[in-house]
């Protein structure tokens, strides 16, 4: 614990990250070491029973609702959903006739995926938020390719309302928080009162401050509102290393359906991607050959991160509050991962020294998706992009700098906002049918213009 504590420390403060806490399983031993403030206006010191938004780690806690309905006979992942919500509405009425839990699980429903409506604080406002679905643009086709949705796990915890007869924050506490024994574990502002809550941090012009706000809207609950301890965390992750089953032995999930959320679904269409493949809910990541699964998280100011090496048992979640946490997470797994199991992370990505002449006039554009504007000019050292934020957001969390975009290829590029971040790739590619788009961040962004 003292090493792991002193390795947070020093690598939280080297990336600017105002609070952390982190929290190994290993062989059924658990490690817990916290670092820094909760919020930089107040000064509340982080510790190990304090709890930070997981983002989209609570995507894998609402798979595992889903998969929960599978066992029980009430749901069938390839049935399409307008048959448990006939009254669903999209834009695109193939979509509309035939997505599935599938898709929804894959991020392969081609539903625009960054939908941040608010729609109230009441039950009734997944409800909401799926009747407005209606009126969001169709991405790409219905199983064409991939592209990270948001909006999709917000309509699979709206069928999961309807299988249960309850809210989604109700049946989260009822069917997992209950039976896993987690005690701070919740989704709701008024329930992190009730604990030492993190509130997240934006950097903008050199200057980390709380955020003006404190999570995302309700309606976006089943893709990223859970809140927890790094302990609770663990013991979930704990849960899905032993097959479905709660450390006091209660069954929460078939053993089966925790398999069969690990194995590959689908690829991705960028090759320089951290992760390699998507299971069902859970991302999965090859390193040194040896197959890993786990999920990040971001929201308003905090960033989350889940790693699971089956075959060891160990498990690592890092919770955060602001600063270059991604930093700080690739460098806080590439040594536990290394020290404990004797696994490499793959080496990261960067450009060579004499990038290659590549012909990226055809890239030149417009490129829309919710939430987001991408244009890509030609600048003097090849093609730039300036991002532009739009929607519910748009006013909360600060636009990035333009940056080059640096070639490795024909159609793949990487970028970064600055020297001290990692490198993120960028892909051009085309559907079968034509259509272009640009990946980068997981999502596929269509030509527009």
């Amino acid at each position: 614990m003292k090493h792991w504590q002193s390795r947070l420390s020093a690598l939280a403060e080297k990336h600017d990250v105002p609070g952390a806490a982190l929290g190994i399983l290993y062989r059924g031993e658990i490690v817990q070491a916290h670092h820094g403030v909760l919020n930089k206006a107040t000064g509340v010191e982080v510790t190990d029973d304090s709890v930070f938004q997981l983002g989209s780690i609570s995507k894998v806690w609402t798979t595992t609702l889903v998969m929960q309905l599978v066992d029980e006979g009430l749901l069938d992942l390839d049935a399409p959903i307008a048959d448990v919500l006939p009254e669903l509405k999209l834009a695109d009425p193939v979509a509309e006739q035939k997505v599935t839990m599938r898709h929804l699980l894959t991020h392969t429903s081609g539903i625009d995926g960054d939908i941040f409506t608010d729609t109230g604080r009441g039950d009734e406002c997944l409800e909401r938020y799926v009747e407005l679905l209606a009126e969001a643009r169709q991405n790409h086709p219905l199983g064409a390719t991939f592209s990270y949705c948001n909006s999709g796990f917000s309509l699979a915890g709206r069928v999961i309302e309807k299988l249960t007869g309850q809210n989604w924050d109700a049946a989260l506490r009822e069917r997992l928080c209950a039976p896993l024994g987690l005690t701070h574990t919740g989704t709701l502002p008024e329930e992190a009162l009730m604990f030492r809550a993190a509130v997240g941090h934006i950097t903008e012009d050199d200057r980390t401050e709380p955020a003006p706000v404190w999570a995302l809207a309700r309606s976006m609950g089943p893709a990223g509102t859970i809140f927890a301890t790094t302990a609770d965390v663990l013991a979930f992750a704990r849960m899905h290393l032993d097959g479905g089953l709660a450390q006091d032995g209660t069954r929460v999930l078939s053993a089966a359906s925790a398999t069969a959320m690990t194995e590959k679904q689908t690829g991705l269409p960028d090759p320089n991607a951290a992760a390699d493949s998507w299971g069902l809910g859970w991302i999965r990541f090859g390193w040194d050959g040896q197959r890993l699964i786990g999920h990040d998280g971001n929201t308003i100011g905090q960033s989350a991160f889940l790693r699971v090496l089956p075959e060891q048992g160990l498990a690592v979640t890092l919770l955060t509050n602001g600063g270059r946490a991604r930093e700080l997470g690739l460098e806080l797994y590439r040594e536990i991962f290394a020290e404990l199991a004797g696994v490499a992370m793959p080496p990261p990505l960067e450009p060579a020294a004499q990038p290659p002449v590549v012909d990226h006039a055809r890239y030149v554009g417009r490129y829309e998706r919710g939430s987001v504007i991408f244009d890509i000019t030609e600048g003097e050292r090849g093609l730039r992009v300036k991002t532009t934020g739009t929607g519910p957001l748009a006013g909360i969390l600060p636009d990035p700098p333009e940056v080059d975009l640096v070639p490795l290829g024909d159609s793949r590029f990487v970028c970064r906002d600055s020297e001290e971040k990692s490198w993120q790739s960028v892909v051009f590619y085309a559907l079968p049918t034509g259509e272009q788009y640009v990946h980068t961040a997981l999502r596929a962004t269509p030509k527009v213009a």
